[in-house]
């Protein structure tokens, strides 16, 4: 029985390794540091400067410090919750929440390796009057669940850069 499982798991580990399919792995990028603007403003940009940690580096260098490789500017970051569903007596039944951000890669002197770029994600929710306490902590899951999915896309943008060189 432990043969006829272990002969099922590795066919099918053959199978995927044939059609190109590969676990998705650390991502490199094409930099070792890198200052994120603003530095305060927005939970995105904070998580970016989590992600990266000590790579983050400050935009103007100290005394005998490096200047960061590339600079990630968060432009704009947006959280929107927008009525779109009533009932007969007007009573609000659906929101809409969204997240924009706006953002651009360039180096210390200024070329730009990514335009300004946005990426938005949003999801529906439901609403009941009865349960607004509920429904206040499921928003705040969501708009969390959002920014996370915002951060891997930045992030997949960012790895997608694959040199620093000009040209």
């Amino acid at each position: 029985m432990q043969r006829r499982a272990l002969v099922t798991a590795v066919a099918a580990g053959w199978g995927l390794s044939a059609c190109g399919f590969k676990l998705r792995s650390a991502q490199t990028f094409a930099f070792q540091t890198l200052a994120v603007t603003p530095e305060t403003n927005g939970l995105v940009a904070a998580d970016l400067i989590r992600y990266f940690g000590k790579a983050v580096v400050p935009l103007v260098p100290t005394r005998g410090t490096e200047p960061p490789q590339v600079i990630v500017d968060i432009l704009q970051e947006v959280r929107e919750k927008t009525v779109v569903g009533v009932n007969a007596s007007g009573q609000v039944r659906e929101f809409q929440l969204r997240i924009r951000i706006r953002f651009r890669m360039r180096t210390p002197d200024g070329r730009e390796l990514i335009a300004p770029t946005e990426i938005a994600q949003q999801r529906d929710i439901s609403f009941n009057e009865s349960a607004v306490l509920a429904k206040e902590a499921e928003e705040v899951l969501l708009f969390r669940d959002m920014q996370a999915d915002l951060l891997q896309q930045l992030l997949r943008r960012l790895a997608a850069i694959k040199t620093l060189d000009a040209g």
